[in-house]
């Protein structure tokens, strides 16, 4: 019988995870008894994916404001500090901000706007049009600031994030100074000593400003490694984490390559399929309403296993019908169109005209991003994705 249908995607239940469970373990069965339940059969390339928060979870991959304090201090001892392009959010920064505080005399909190580095506006465009502020060269004192805009309260969250980064600081016993900027340079002005805490731009940011002679510190090199039996990451530090508790942030997790491998292995053991398993963080979109786009981790994915390397081979349907094929019809237009799909080779798309339109980016990020909606942040309690059919075309 002919497939009549493409992509699929489930998300699966799982038990809340706790530190120290085997997760291979609960992934395999999570996923076999959705499939019995479901009746629905395994195939050869489905795609098992886990939030990086389970992951993390389990691995116990956790730090305080305390062990934040206490890496600043190696690093910075008691010189003011800027700190740098931080994103709006009260899940991914101010715990972490918090902890930045902690012990410092002075901060100089410098903001990017209109908005930050994912989208989270300060104000919008057409208010700096409005009152005639060229964000790449005009720099704003928190009194201009105030002076221009008043009070923005953030349009989904009703939060001044001025006011909220600033009262977390001072609540922390330090002295705070806010600059608005889009320069990274700015901040040379008020203190050589900077914590830059972009995230997708770090590396030119930490690259101009030791060039100016700064001592640059990213999000990525605090709790690089373990602070007094802190949870870390070695090659993200805090980049990616998120609020657990008041007191606490969860890291994004670690080492993530075996355990997926693991997952794979004891899914062929058990259906002899090789699925191809990956751990996920937020994807990579723009929402179009409130302007954020959604990637506030380093990356889509940290580990995946070999079947799902390199980007899309495809074509545009639509192009081909429109074009190659255009006078043909029903049965004789479905054959050649599936005859060409058929013959095209390993990135034989690769800058022709049939393949523009189709996207250009990594599989994991078009994965992540499919498993990120799906699986949402809310209370779904579907912690782990099931897809199948991802690899299939209109020619099988």
């Amino acid at each position: 019988m002919e497939r009549t249908v493409g992509t699929i995607v489930r998300g699966i239940r799982a038990p809340i995870i706790r530190q120290g469970d085997d997760l291979v373990q609960i992934v395999a069965d999570s996923v076999l008894n959705a499939q019995k339940a479901e009746g629905f059969a395994p195939q050869e390339r489905d795609v098992v994916a886990i939030t990086e928060a389970v992951v993390a979870r389990a691995q116990g991959n956790y730090a305080s404001i305390e062990h934040i304090a206490a890496d600043m201090d190696e690093k910075f001892g008691d010189d003011t500090v800027g700190v740098i392009f931080p994103i709006l959010s009260r899940n991914r920064f101010a715990i972490c901000l918090r902890g930045i505080a902690k012990g410092r005399k002075k901060i100089v909190l410098m903001l990017s706007y209109p908005s930050d580095e994912v989208g989270n506006h300060l104000v919008s465009q057409d208010l700096l049009d409005e009152k005639g502020v060229n964000p790449y060269t005009d720099v704003l004192t928190e009194q201009k600031y105030r002076e221009l805009f008043g009070v923005v309260l953030h349009p989904f969250t009703g939060v001044d994030y001025v006011s909220y980064y600033k009262n977390l600081i001072t609540e922390m016993g330090a002295e705070v100074e806010i600059v608005f900027s889009n320069n990274c340079r700015t901040i040379l002005d008020y203190t050589r000593s900077v914590l830059t805490c972009d995230i997708h731009t770090r590396q030119r940011t930490k690259r101009i400003l030791s060039a100016a002679g700064a001592k640059v510190y990213g999000l990525d090199d605090i709790l690089k490694a373990p602070v007094n039996g802190s949870g870390f990451n070695e090659q993200y530090g805090l980049l990616g984490s998120n609020k657990a508790t008041e007191e606490t942030v969860k890291l994004f997790p670690r080492n993530c390559t075996p355990f997926v491998e693991a997952v794979q292995q004891k899914l062929l053991e058990a259906t002899g399929k090789t699925i191809e398993v990956m751990v996920y963080g937020d994807g990579a979109f723009r929402d179009p309403v409130g302007k954020i786009w959604e990637l506030a981790d380093p990356v889509v994915s940290p580990a995946y296993t070999k079947g799902l390397e390199g980007t899309p081979n495809e074509i545009k349907l639509k192009y081909l019908a429109d074009n190659q094929f255009a006078s043909l019809s029903g049965d004789a237009l479905k054959e050649a169109v599936s005859d060409y799909i058929r013959e095209k080779k390993a990135g034989s798309s690769e800058g022709r005209m049939e393949s523009q339109g189709t996207t250009p980016r990594r599989l994991t990020d078009l994965i992540g991003s499919l498993c990120d909606l799906t699986s949402g942040s809310g209370d779904k309690g579907t912690p782990i994705v099931y897809i199948q059919n991802y690899f299939d075309n209109y020619a099988k």
